[in-house]
């Protein structure tokens, strides 16, 4: 019972991340199924199972907010779907390991520079019109490519390509990611079941991991609602910087000794940025209710 319980506690919390941030869902999941003893392929395909059931509440929920932005989440899912069957089927017996680090360097990259713009920048203008066909459609196959043979990847990959061109708001980004999530899992699904058959369904696993992620999904998508722009801007790009630093420093081989301060050093450089800047924000609302009273 106690291994049941904990599949559905990470199936909870790792939406409460995805759902609010963009993502974290497929990797943390993953990552712990494979620790209890499913294979990589078994792992995935169960975390993409549940994904059709909490992508869709997830969505749901974040349209109901008015966090999704239809026009991108067309030109994005389909594409993604595309990707992901391809990453489950055809193309799942390559091996990502190779160009893993230097996906991971990019994403790296991105990260700083969504971390810097709203740091820095203290009223974060967005640039006017939409994300274009050209990004949009090779940003969701590889997206969905990676999340379906990496067990997780589409938000790590697709929100901050998206956040760092500027224009769309981050509780947009994340709700439209989510939403179009629900479509790159069934394509994922219907691409395990395939390749594996009905052998990639486990209910053991796949029931609580649902569970969880379904009770998470509304809290999560409500949370990235009323997050402000800049504190969300500042808390994903931390989150990307933090996840591939870990995945960088194991894949160059970086020994322990150093490694454990350089990735303790990053989440606190993160979580102080974090706190600084909700500090400015609860400051500047407050600057500001006390001139509305002087005003009237």
């Amino acid at each position: 019972m106690l291994p049941l319980f904990l599949v559905a506690l990470a199936g909870f919390a790792a939406q409460l991340v995805d759902g609010s941030l963009g993502m974290g869902y497929g990797l943390t999941s993953s990552t712990l199924l494979i620790a209890i003893g499913l294979t990589p392929a078994l792992a995935s395909a169960s975390v993409h199972l549940a994904e059709i059931g909490t992508s869709a509440v997830s969505g749901f929920s974040h349209a109901k907010l008015g966090n999704v932005d239809k026009k991108v989440l067309s030109r994005i899912a389909i594409p993604g779907g595309i990707g992901a069957f391809l990453g489950a089927t055809v193309l799942a017996g390559l091996s990502t390991q190779a160009a893993r680090p230097w996906a991971s360097a990019l994403l790296f990259v991105l990260g700083w520079y969504v971390f810097i713009r709203f740091l820095v920048n203290r009223t974060v203008q967005l640039r006017k019109g939409r994300p274009g066909r050209r990004l949009l459609i090779p940003l969701g196959l590889v997206g969905g490519f990676v999340d379906a043979t990496g067990g997780g990847g589409w938000g790590p990959v697709t929100t901050p390509a998206l956040l760092a061109t500027g224009r769309m708001a981050p509780a947009r980004v994340v709700g439209t990611m989510n939403a179009a999530e629900f479509i790159v899992a069934v394509s994922a699904s219907a691409g395990f079941l395939v390749g594996l058959g009905w052998a990639a369904i486990n209910l053991e696993v796949l029931l609580p991991l649902l569970i969880g992620g379904v009770l998470a999904a509304p809290i999560a998508a409500w949370v990235a609602h009323r997050l402000p722009m800049r504190i969300m801007g500042v808390a994903v790009g931390g989150m990307i910087i933090f996840t591939n630093s870990i995945t960088l420093t194991s894949a160059f081989g970086v020994p322990a000794p150093l490694r454990i301060p350089i990735i303790i050093t990053v989440a606190m450089m993160w979580l102080g940025s974090l706190a600084a800047v909700t500090v400015q924000h609860r400051r500047s609302r407050a600057r500001q209710r006390s001139d509305d009273m002087v005003r009237q």
